[in-house]
């Protein structure tokens, strides 16, 4: 029998001793959270965003060298130009995302493709732009903020789920492209997270069944076992632990921040 022979593949390369990390979505809630996280593990960080004010506050509150470019993720040809001003990518976390709520009968095409185009197109033009590098350098970490609705599906939000569902199946076929050149691609999962897109869900709650806001929160939250809204900080730190060294066996994976929500 034909063994394999380790020698064959070339090594990983070590953890570059600069790091340079791109946060899409980072001006507010879940991306600024990640960018606090990794900008004291000690990362150098562009901040990307289609608001720059927004960008630009969260650069502000972290103080020291953090760039900031405005690019809509959706948009194919601005990121080509936005990373190829950039210096090279270790560290990529797609985390822009929009989340709108419809019956299937009231998803109109242009609700559709603007699902997509945010969460799943987005995801995917800036992966590509920076995939290739890391895997020429041997070293790159990917994160992808999907959801619990890309694990388990909601009503009303078909639309936002399918999105979120072909993130985690482009994690896993991108991990596994990846994988021999010792860069990882894994997905973060978060259940009902508080931050302005949370209060976007219960304004549509409210306003559709007449509920108050007090009800309606309670309702989303009752959906993690815990009884409780995931914070950012809970989101960011998974992000920043699978940037470690000591995640460096972790691939294709989705990994669900939500109470014990999906198992």
């Amino acid at each position: 029998m034909r063994t394999a022979d380790a020698s064959a593949t070339p090594p990983v390369s070590p953890r570059p001793e600069t790091v340079h990390a791109v946060i899409t979505g980072a001006g507010r809630g879940i991306g600024a959270a990640i960018a606090r996280h990794l900008h004291e593990a000690g990362m150098q960080l562009t901040l990307l965003g289609r608001t720059e004010s927004a960008l630009r506050q969260t650069a502000d509150a972290l103080g020291g060298a953090v760039r900031v470019a405005v690019c809509d993720v959706a948009d194919s040809p601005a990121v080509e130009r936005t990373f190829a001003a950039l210096p090279p990518v270790h560290v990529l976390v797609n985390n822009a995302g929009q989340a709108e709520s419809a019956t299937l009968s009231r998803t109109t095409d242009e609700l559709w493709q603007r699902m997509l185009g945010v969460n799943l197109t987005g995801t995917f033009h800036c992966t590509r732009a920076v995939a290739e590098g890391m895997r020429r350098a041997r070293w790159g970490r990917i994160v992808n903020i999907a959801s619990t609705a890309g694990q388990r599906g909601y009503p009303y939000v078909a639309a936002y789920a399918a999105a979120k569902h072909g993130v985690i199946g482009f994690t896993r076929s991108l991990a596994l492209e990846l994988a021999p050149s010792g860069v990882t691609v894994n997905a973060v999962c978060p259940g009902f997270t508080d931050t302005a897109l949370l209060d976007a869900s219960v304004a549509n709650i409210v306003a559709r069944t007449g509920r108050s806001e007090e009800a309606a929160r309670a309702e989303l939250a009752a959906l993690n076992p815990q009884r409780r809204f995931i914070t950012p900080d809970e989101v960011a730190a998974a992000v920043a632990w699978l940037c470690t060294d000591g995640a460096a066996s972790i691939t294709g994976q989705a990994l669900s921040v939500s109470g014990g929500e999906v198992m």
